[in-house]
């Protein structure tokens, strides 16, 4: 029997396999069963059978094809036992039995027949399905981290500072409704694409940028969900290589997450961009982010949202110091973006560029026409950045009212510390 050393150090090799292998498995398992619900579950049984049995029996060469083939012998086990219940309720319908039948005679052909191109057509099929816009956002958030991420509903739940059973409840709905609306496992084509594929890369960019700035809680990161985020971007990279926007999100994330060691000082608190020291930033990660910047623009056509923004970081990256950067370039890139994607947090990320290249006046004007904004009424950034350009205006009591305020709406702890201390910077001497 082996020990408790052994034993725990078996069950983190477990964890560390499924963590790369679940969505292979699952991908692969939902093209053969039609049902990604039914597909977790069988994948789910598989990573229970090696909990038992490899501590003792030893980890197999190929731990992957083993879990595969373990979760392919559960589906076939399920099959059948479906096929014997129709044939005692055959009220159920001979189309339910024809489409059984089907599927258990030709499970072995399904599965036999798979191969390193079926696995990227599974694993983009299992993307397009984890993102659907039949799916709430935020049951997008959580089924995509579940079957594409590997997480745990406990790690999802701990990430976003949401209870357990929550999102629990929106992966079960998710898989509820994927499968009510009999969503169909495959790569949308011609005009649905560009739909869909937004909606991926959403998913995706949500998840990074609640790593990148936690909306709430104690921590002003959360790095683990910028590192699922970029592996997921990563992969689908590999999966769409002529889709100009998944290039740009991975150039986006790579710049953005090169700043990452600078961006937290070592007590924990915020440092802001133009603070930053940039000898701390992952330069590597910078090299990446740009070359994949390079891909989007070699696709052709004009750059989309997230190339956009990529170009945007780029500007960050390639000054050495902040002094350098090209604020005019930056203006105007935010100008294209507005035009693309016209919204408020544009217009205030555009207001920022404009007053660091041709001054604080020329982007306070900008932030007062936003103030009129439904949807800026509680977003702390709008006073916060007005704030800022009063204090640089030498309108310190204004700036500090302002930063009090931004510092009253902001739900992150860290964030709203930063605030206080900026309000209380505010003096004339």
């Amino acid at each position: 029997m082996p020990g408790q050393v052994e034993t725990a150090a078996t069950h983190r090799v477990i964890d560390a396999v499924w963590r790369i292998e679940s969505a292979r498995i699952i991908a692969g398992l939902t093209r053969i069963v039609r049902d990604v619900g039914l597909a977790e579950e069988l994948a789910q049984d598989a990573l229970v059978a090696a909990l038992e049995r490899w501590p003792g029996s030893g980890v197999p060469d190929n731990p992957g094809a083993w879990l595969m083939a373990t979760a392919k012998h559960r589906a076939m086990d399920h099959f059948r036992r479906n096929k014997l219940l129709e044939r005692k309720h055959e009220e159920l319908g001979r189309e339910l039995e024809s489409q059984q039948e089907f599927a258990v005679a030709n499970f072995d052909a399904a599965f036999d027949s798979a191969n390193d191109a079926d696995f990227g057509d599974d694993l983009l099929r299992l993307v397009f399905i984890s993102c659907h816009p039949v799916l709430a956002t935020e049951a997008r958030v959580a089924l995509t981290l579940r079957l594409l991420g590997g997480l745990t509903t406990q790690e999802i739940a701990r990430a976003f500072l949401v209870p357990e059973p929550t999102i629990a409840q929106r992966i079960v709905r998710a898989k509820r409704t994927l499968a009510e609306a009999h969503v169909p496992f495959e790569v949308p084509r011609g005009p649905d694409l560009a739909a869909r594929l937004s909606s991926v890369l959403e998913v995706i960019y949500l998840v990074f940028n609640e790593g990148y700035s936690a909306t709430a809680g104690e921590d002003w990161m959360r790095p683990a969900l910028c590192e699922d985020a970029l592996r997921l971007g990563r992969i689908l990279e590999g999966l769409a290589p002529n889709e100009p926007e998944v290039h740009g999100l991975v150039a986006l994330m790579e710049i953005q997450a090169s700043r990452s060691r600078a961006r937290v000082s070592p007590s924990g608190e915020p440092i802001l961009l133009l603070d930053q020291d940039r000898t701390r930033w992952d330069h590597l990660l910078v090299r990446h982010g740009l070359a994949a910047l390079e891909r989007a623009e070699s696709l052709g056509g004009a750059l989309g949202p997230y190339a956009l923004q990529a170009a945007i970081a780029a500007c960050h990256a390639r000054a050495h110091v902040a002094s350098e950067t090209d604020w005019p370039r930056i203006a105007a890139l935010y100008n294209a973006l507005a035009q693309l994607t016209p919204s408020p947090v544009v217009e205030l990320n555009r207001a920022v560029a404009v007053s660091m290249a041709f001054g604080p006046q020329a982007g306070l004007e900008l932030v007062d026409n936003l103030i009129p904004e439904p949807s800026l009424k509680s977003y702390h950034l709008l006073p916060a950045v007005r704030a800022d350009l009063l204090k640089k205006l030498g309108r310190f009591d204004e700036a500090r009212a302002e930063f009090a305020r931004a510092a009253s709406l902001a739900q992150n702890a860290r964030e709203r510390t930063l605030l206080q201390d900026r309000a209380a910077s505010c003096t004339s001497s």
